[in-house]
């Protein structure tokens, strides 16, 4: 049995998303991965069981590298909306940083491969952030409105807003990070 090298791992992790972003997932073959990862296909097969597991896979690592990010600045002394706001920061930092793996993100989770996904191993490298928005609920500081809305006012703006600034290739300024993340925040706060 072949052994797995880090760097090839790698090497198919960024021509996945970066295959998948230009072509899509249906026209994204194990061949045009391989080929763009500079292994063979045969290669891929230690790595990964199929074109699922590997997609899959891809998605659960973006989503461990932004739960890790966050987890860098995390500080549970802190009230509800600094830690939202560095964690924001943070992550709007890493999509104007890794705009392709956020692309990668946003497409699969519009998916039908979303559902291989095991929702308990992906809410493990975001448990902390999920524990302070439900501790925000409790003190009646942000709005029980559920977890899909409040993502999505929260959340689902960064990439849109990393893309955006990206097109005009110009850095963010601080006045309009701290902007975002109000405004941001006004949606789902009491």
């Amino acid at each position: 049995m072949r052994t797995k090298d880090g760097e090839k791992q790698r090497a198919l992790f960024e021509a996945t998303i970066r295959v998948v972003n230009e072509l899509g997932f249906a026209s994204s073959s194990v061949s045009k991965i391989a080929k763009s990862a500079g292994i063979s296909p045969s290669t891929l097969y230690i790595y990964h069981k199929n074109k699922e597991d590997l997609l899959v896979s891809t998605y659960v690592e973006v989503k461990r590298e932004m739960g890790a990010a966050m987890a860098g600045c995390f500080d549970e002394s802190l009230p509800v909306r600094d830690i939202l706001r560095k964690v924001w920061f943070v992550l709007l930092q890493c999509a104007c940083a890794r705009p392709d793996h956020y692309r990668y993100a946003e497409q699969f989770s519009n998916s039908p491969y979303l559902e291989l996904v095991d929702q308990e191993e992906l809410e493990r490298h975001f448990r902390p952030l999920l524990e302070v928005v439900q501790r925000g609920i409790e003190r009646k500081i942000i709005k029980d409105v559920g977890r899909p809305l409040l993502k999505a006012f929260l959340f689902h703006p960064i990439p849109f807003l990393a893309n955006a600034w990206l097109r005009e290739g110009r850095p963010m300024t601080e006045a309009e990070m701290e902007t975002s993340f109000t405004m941001a925040w006004d949606a789902i706060r009491l």
